[in-house]
């Protein structure tokens, strides 16, 4: 095999990860006004996206960004929300913990900041 070969496919797979990196779940969304509940019979579980951000799929294609008040060391992608219901809706500063896949031992408990509605731009006729 040549340099340049080996050169090219050593780019190739590096460039790989990034081609297959994970979308913006909020692009082509507009932002609303903070909510500081949702209710939780129009939600689905919560995608920890990075640590500082939880989309909630709403109905209707209205998602919900939320994240941590302040630090939340266990929150980041793959790990499962644990989330401390009272009532029938998600409030900010409700609390919720982490958990890892494979292991049975919770987080720290973290709460929520308040809940940024996200909707698609109602399309001009």
């Amino acid at each position: 095999m040549t340099g340049v070969r080996f050169a090219a496919l050593v780019a190739l797979a590096l460039a790989a990860p990034i081609a297959a990196a994970p979308r913006d779940p909020l692009a082509g969304r507009v932002a609303g006004k903070p909510e500081r509940c949702i209710p939780l019979t129009q939600n689905r579980g919560g995608i920890v996206v990075d640590r500082d951000t939880i989309i909630y799929d709403g109905i209707g294609g209205r998602k919900y960004k939320t994240g941590p008040v302040g630090a939340c060391p266990s929150l980041r992608p793959m790990t499962t929300l644990i989330v401390e219901v009272w009532g029938g809706q998600l409030c900010q500063n409700d609390q919720f913990r982490t958990i890892e896949p494979g292991l049975s031992i919770p987080s720290a408990r973290c709460r929520f900041r308040e809940f940024v509605p996200y909707t698609r731009p109602e399309k001009v006729r």
